[in-house]
């Protein structure tokens, strides 16, 4: 074995071993806490952080994707209907894949703009890209 190739295995050697999968975000869960007919989510304000999103518009998304009022108490968000975690968690997940996680190199590090003629854009940090969003 050659002098390259000794270099090559100690370079490999001194190489961390990668711990996980490569998949650095990871999607918060909804603390889903039943109130007579409605539904209260406690950690509302810091799952709109995460996703780096208005709060805003995710109370607006889950208004119209679960066909109920809703009201935001301080951080947390108030459904006026009663829905399990499992619903209010897969809302989330869908409000990700199509305002956040970008269409090309699925990483969470978008922003959406508007353009003219009001289209907006969902615009990758990370690679560039952008694809149109609805809503």
């Amino acid at each position: 074995m050659g002098d390259y190739e000794k270099l090559l295995d100690r370079a490999y050697e001194a190489v961390p071993k990668q711990s996980s999968k490569g998949e650095r975000f990871e999607l918060p869960r909804a603390e889903v806490m039943p109130q007579g007919s409605k539904t209260v989510v406690k950690n509302f304000e810091a799952i709109a952080n995460t996703l780096r999103r208005p709060a805003k518009d995710l109370m607006k998304y889950m208004q119209k994707e679960l066909a109920v009022p809703t009201t935001k108490e301080g951080s947390r968000l108030v459904l006026h209907g009663k829905f399990n975690a499992r619903v209010v968690n897969e809302k989330l997940k869908n409000f990700y894949e199509i305002f956040v996680r970008c269409k090309e190199c699925k990483k969470p590090d978008t922003n959406i703009i508007t353009e003219e003629h009001g289209v907006k854009m969902l615009v990758c940090e990370a690679c560039g890209a952008r694809s149109p969003v609805r809503g």
